[in-house]
């Protein structure tokens, strides 16, 4: 499948260094940015092409901190499809903070394994509303020993989760922090005042023992460590500083300015941590970004980083940035937002007008107003224009807020999206 994003007004990369590409067009196919720049005269090669009309792009957003069980649920909030209302906030992939809300979780190692590598291999076959979620977290608990680590390294298992084990001190983490890391797992550590019963609180003395690499909700889950402790952990570690939409805001923008001090833009990272007692929250990450960006001096396009390329370089991951190489899962957002559109029309900005060329291929589509006629011809030769939305802030709006067009993921447009143009 080839798709082409054009006439796109500001190109956010999510590279918080070189925060703005040239040009007004991203290419893609098969899965893969090919192209960020101008546009070819001739589009009639491309299955897909949708005219952004002046829009601003921004990669796919990365929740780094998402309490998922099994399918697109959660007991939490019982909640059916929740995962599939966040990419409406523009969030394209979610990484799993464990398994923890399955009710009637294992404790044992066999369990723990057990529930991780279930995970993991679910979501390989599930993509709620076209997003990718990374599921399949270890917990760990006391019993576990290396041999395990190495177990499930092969069944594809590489995220393991501190602070919900049945540990005496939190510094009994540490040997099954660093088995993890020696079998190419990314760690997380639970940070702040005790959040399930039985756990206990873990503040910077155990974190910069204990090193993992992403400190959870270091604002707080919602309960944050003492002010005394972030600077510690700015300055005396290299550990991830996730900060989270349901944590504590005044510590969030404690945070950013100690990191901002210290030069370590690269460490800060936004989620949801979310479901919890908090609540679903779709608009969680664009929360958070809004927050930052108006609250504190950090321009928006670096709070879009912390909440896509900075967490893509700590996870490993090939998305995040819109830049060639990089992931493009418009494919899957395609699929779905088309269909979604034909079934909403009157609610939709836009909707793509669709004639199935064979059954055996990706059907020819155009981005049209929902007023025009259906395309006439076999190939798109040209996008018509997006109407623009009609209520809310006047400046452009991203792609990514509402219609997940972002790290080449399409979905339809809500003509309410919010806007985070900096103009």
């Amino acid at each position: 499948m080839k798709t082409a994003i054009v006439n796109l007004g500001p190109i956010v990369t999510g590279d918080w260094r070189e925060p703005y590409a040239k040009g007004d067009s991203i290419l893609m196919a098969d899965g893969t940015i090919t192209s960020v720049g101008t546009a070819p005269s001739d589009l009639k090669a491309y299955d897909v092409v949708i005219d952004a009309d002046g829009a601003t792009a921004i990669p796919g957003l990365i929740d780094s901190q998402v309490h998922n069980t099994f399918g697109d649920w959660t007991p939490r909030q019982k909640t059916v499809g929740f995962l599939e209302s966040y990419t409406h906030g523009g969030t394209t992939t979610a990484i799993s903070a464990s398994e923890v809300h399955v009710p009637g979780r294992p404790k044992d190692p066999a369990g723990v394994k057990a529930l991780a590598v279930a995970a993991r291999k679910c979501f390989l076959n599930l993509r709620p509303g076209g997003m990718r979620v990374h599921a399949g977290s270890i917990i760990l608990e006391p019993g576990l020993v290396e041999a395990d680590f190495a177990e499930i390294a092969k069944e594809g298992v590489w995220l393991a989760k501190a602070g919900f084990g049945a540990v005496r001190t939190p510094y009994e983490y540490g040997p099954m922090i660093a088995w993890a890391k020696k079998h190419g797992m990314v760690t997380m550590v639970h940070t702040g005042g005790s959040s399930i019963p039985g756990s206990s609180g873990i503040w910077a003395d155990h974190l910069i023992k204990i090193q993992p690499d992403v400190s959870f909700h270091v604002n707080g889950g919602p309960v944050a460590m003492p002010d005394e402790d972030f600077p510690r952990i700015v300055n005396e570690s290299n550990i991830g500083l996730q900060v989270c939409t349901a944590g504590n805001l005044r510590t969030t923008l404690l945070l950013w300015k100690l990191v901002k001090d210290a030069e370590q833009t690269d460490r800060f990272l936004i989620a949801t941590d979310t479901p919890t007692g908090s609540g679903i929250m779709p608009l969680g990450m664009m929360y958070t970004i809004t927050h930052l960006a108006s609250l504190t001096d950090m321009p928006v396009e670096t709070a879009i980083a912390a909440a896509t390329g900075n967490n893509a370089v700590v996870y490993h991951l090939n998305c995040g940035f819109l830049k060639p190489g990089k992931d493009a899962d418009v494919e899957a957002f395609l699929q779905s937002g088309l269909a979604l559109v034909r079934q909403e029309p009157a609610t939709a900005a836009w909707f793509a007008t669709v004639r199935a060329r064979s059954s055996a291929r990706v059907p020819s589509a155009t981005i049209a107003p929902s007023n025009s006629s259906p395309a006439t011809s076999d190939t798109v030769t040209r996008a018509a224009r997006l109407p623009r939305p009609t209520s809310g802030p006047s400046s452009v709006s991203p792609i990514a807020a509402g219609s997940s067009v972002t790290d080449g993921s399409a979905k339809r447009q809500s003509s309410r999206s919010p806007s985070l143009s900096s103009r």
